[in-house]
Order: structure tokens, then C-alpha cells, then sequence
């Protein structure tokens, strides 16, 4: 069978797969920020993972079918005021997790703007989601004394997308600029037609976790 047919065949079977599939019972997963010590709140960002965002049947079929998992990590930092808060800075990064049916493994890596940080290659999908759940520190803090802050976070976690299908293939090819960058590869009409009708029958799987900060006031 050549390859292209293969791969409609892998499609076709993960739409009944995910069409058939049934909700199967799941913690709760969270979004998690913890501020950093009051003595360095001005040199340091907060450390924030999404716990167990990964936890659920469905995803782990698309990922084990080749569908990438994106979560989009957002922090915004605000400052305080009196009638008005006021957006500081904000920054980003991703999270990608892609099944390698090569080797039967799971790929993680972190990258924000251009820089990629590869998180491991793993055998067993338990030990993706904690290297995906690993505490990473926002690269984002006040440069002020004398004003009260609170940082806001988000994380969007996408279980299908074209555009992330397209890129993350790219990134795995080693063209890490044109991936973060967004410069996608068009592909056929064929594949996207597939991938726009699995898009459909999975009604455009995402969910958000968002979060807000206690207030603080650095010294």
C-alpha cells in the first residue's frame, strides 16, 4: 500500500475511533502558579505547569494515531491601581507533544519565539504528561518597587489542528524557524480535506484553564 493510502486508511480508522469513542471518567485538571519567594519577586517570574490536561481517552488516541497536542502557555503581569489595572507585560510558549510511530515513542519540547527546549523522547505516555507537567518559570517580573501586582495565565490546550499538524511535521524536520514563525506547508488537497473532516468530527477539540495570582508587592 503506497504511503499516501496508508495514511487516509490511519485517518479513516481514527475518525470511527473518535466518533465511537466514550468519555471515560477523569480528574480534575488545573492550571497551577506559585510566585516566587517575596526577596526575588523582582528578578524572578512565577513557576506555572497545567496538571492533567493531558488526562483524557480521547486525546491520548489522537496522539497515538500521529494528531499533536499544543498547549499554548500565556502570562500576563498587571499592576494595581486605583480605579484601573493596568497590563504590565505579557509573555508565551508552547508545549508540543507528537507520537512518533516510528518508534513507537512520545515526543515533548518546549519552545517559545525561537528558541526550542527539547523535553525528552519517551516510551511510555506517562512519562510524556510528567515531563509535559514539569514546572517551568515564566520569564516575566516586575521592574518596579512601591505598586501591588497580580500575574493572569491561560493555557489553551489543542488536540487537532491544521495549522499545528502542518507545523509541528516541520519541526520534526528539523525547520524549527519556519514552525515558530508560522510559515506553513500548504499540503495537498487530499490531506486536507481528511484533516478538515476529522476536524469536523471531533468538533474542533480545545480547552482553556485560566487563572489569576494572589496580589503581591515586591520589596
Amino acid at each position: 500500500m503506497r504511503r499516501p493510502a496508508r495514511r487516509l486508511a490511519a485517518l479513516a480508522a481514527l475518525c470511527l475511533l473518535v466518533t465511537g469513542a466514550t468519555a471515560d471518567a477523569q480528574g480534575a485538571p488545573a492550571l497551577e502558579l506559585q510566585l516566587p519567594p517575596a526577596a526575588v519577586q523582582l528578578a524572578e517570574g512565577p513557576l506555572v505547569r497545567g496538571v492533567g490536561v493531558l488526562a483524557n481517552r480521547e486525546l491520548r488516541d489522537l496522539l497515538r494515531n500521529g494528531f499533536p497536542a499544543r498547549l499554548r502557555y500565556r502570562v500576563e503581569l498587571w499592576s494595581v491601581g486605583g480605579v484601573f489595572n493596568d497590563l504590565e507585560r505579557a509573555v508565551e510558549w508552547n508545549v508540543v507533544v507528537r507520537h512518533d510511530p516510528l518508534d513507537n515513542t512520545y515526543r515533548v519540547a518546549r519552545y517559545a519565539g525561537d528558541r526550542v527546549a527539547q523535553l525528552g523522547r519517551y516510551a511510555e505516555f506517562r512519562d510524556a504528561e510528567a515531563a509535559v507537567e514539569r514546572m517551568f518559570r515564566a520569564p516575566i517580573a516586575p521592574r518596579r518597587r512601591g505598586r501591588s501586582y497580580y500575574y493572569a495565565a491561560s493555557l489553551d490546550v489543542e488536540t487537532l489542528s491544521l495549522s499545528d499538524l502542518d507545523e509541528v511535521e516541520r519541526w520534526l524536520k528539523g525547520e524549527l524557524r519556519p514552525a515558530v514563525r508560522g510559515r506553513r506547508n500548504p499540503g495537498t488537497a487530499v490531506t486536507r480535506g481528511v484533516r478538515t473532516l476529522v476536524v469536523r468530527l471531533l468538533g474542533g477539540e480545545s480547552r482553556r484553564y485560566e487563572l489569576r495570582s494572589p496580589t503581591f508587592r515586591p520589596r
